[in-house]
């Protein structure tokens, strides 16, 4: 790997530290047994960076801020959540397993989650998990009973969903029925004094996804505190915590937007204050950890094909399958120096699917065969929301850039790994 040196010509993702720790360990990167080759594909996170980013998120006493562990579940990423102090939002047993093993204290855990089962909202119990978000009248019901039988009295989230008339104008992007939470309608059948073992004390709702203007998270948000404030005191429930999930967006396609910190944090100030809870809740996947990562991979072919150029990568929806589902391509840009201008390539990876696609993206034109490409916002939705099975391709490594030196934490894996 060749790092560019004329810095100020990149983007603006991708930073000189990471040029330069990927310049001085790319010897040891080449080097490596064939049978481990990274040149098919490796995610880097800048640990340094993510500890700037989380502990500006932090300065702020208006929310209360948890981790959506699906968007980065790697150990190193958790302990300097962790030690940031972040809580986290974890929706499957595997999820917690792996946060408790950072040795992260139960009460900083939140489950979340369509699929809680009787037996997992249990378990959780018994593993000293106290805060839950209810999404059904059967969970209700069961942790109800759980709670009963281990006598401890955990904190419950009424998950939301709401609709509303005007259609295509609804805010939250339409009127289709999820399988997340329960219309105000749905929860009005219930009454809190039935569930003695629950403290019921707050609503969850979050029906958006990567919003990317103050303004209109603002209207958003505005719009929901009437029809919440009305169930909790149709419920006669205390309204203490208000939960409004995550979604904050970072910018995929580079175009100049993005969102605005103290803009969120000062338009949260009044939603907190207009709904009168005492806690506001935030649970922040994409928008703490994406900017932190990078993905590495290398060009197998480049081929013109009625009268558009294409790139063929050694990996491609295998290790990154965000594209594919969001029509939002990760940036990029060439690893090494060039001053040739750019051109739009479509960008394919390795599987025999015209699914595996990473975009149509302008990279210089003297791109070839084996130079390296560098994808950003690679932090979140990468290694863990790819499909690496398929084609039985190689499962990409992961390094982390810490005090200026790289380490790798996870080896690129053959499909004899995982092969039965």
């Amino acid at each position: 790997m060749t790092a560019m040196l004329n810095y100020p010509a990149r983007p603006n993702w991708l930073r000189p530290a990471v040029l330069e720790s990927l310049s001085e360990h790319s010897e040891a990167l080449k080097h490596r047994d064939e049978i481990r080759e990274d040149d098919a594909g490796f995610f880097l996170y800048d640990l340094d960076y993510l500890e700037q980013h989380l502990s500006q998120l932090m300065q702020q006493d208006v929310i209360k801020l948890w981790f959506a562990v699906k968007a980065n579940p790697l150990s190193r990423v958790l302990e300097t959540l962790a030690q940031q102090g972040f809580n986290f939002d974890v929706a499957s047993q595997g999820e917690l397993t792996q946060v408790l093993a950072q040795d992260v204290q139960a009460d900083r855990i939140l489950n979340t989650g369509p699929a809680k089962s009787k037996r997992q909202m249990k378990a959780f119990l018994t593993q000293g998990v106290r805060t839950f978000v209810v999404e059904s009248l059967n969970q209700l019901q069961w942790l109800e009973q759980a709670a009963s039988e281990l006598s401890c009295r955990p904190q419950v989230l009424l998950r939301v969903q709401l609709q509303w008339a005007e259609g295509e104008k609804n805010p939250l992007g339409g009127n289709e029925v999820t399988a997340f939470g329960l219309s105000c309608q749905e929860w009005q059948s219930i009454k809190v004094s039935d569930f003695p073992a629950l403290n019921i004390n707050g609503l969850h709702i979050f029906q958006w996804g990567n919003m990317l203007s103050n303004v209109r998270m603002y209207e958003l948000w505005s719009q929901m505190v009437a029809p919440l404030v009305s169930l909790a005191e149709q419920l006669g429930m205390p309204l203490e915590v208000l939960d409004l999930g995550g979604g904050l967006g970072v910018d995929y396609l580079q175009a100049g937007k993005g969102l605005s910190w103290q803009q969120v944090i000062t338009d949260l100030a009044q939603i907190k204050a207009q709904a009168g809870v005492s806690e506001l809740w935030l649970e922040l996947g994409r928008f703490a950890v994406a900017e932190m990562g990078y993905y590495v991979t290398s060009v197998v072919d480049r081929k013109e094909n009625f009268q558009q150029q294409q790139l063929v990568l050694a990996g491609g929806i295998n290790h990154l399958l965000r594209p594919a589902i969001t029509e939002q391509p990760f940036p990029v840009a060439m690893l090494r120096e060039s001053v040739a201008n750019t051109r739009d390539f479509d960008l394919h990876g390795p599987l025999c699917t015209s699914l595996d696609k990473l975009g149509r993206m302008a990279i210089a034109d003297d791109v070839d065969v084996d130079d390296q490409l560098i994808f950003g916002l690679a932090g979140a939705y990468g290694f863990t929301e790819s499909m690496p099975f398929f084609l039985c391709h190689q499962v990409a490594a992961e390094y982390v850039l810490q005090q200026g030196k790289i380490e790798q934490v996870r080896v690129a894996e053959p499909a004899s790994w995982y092969l039965r």
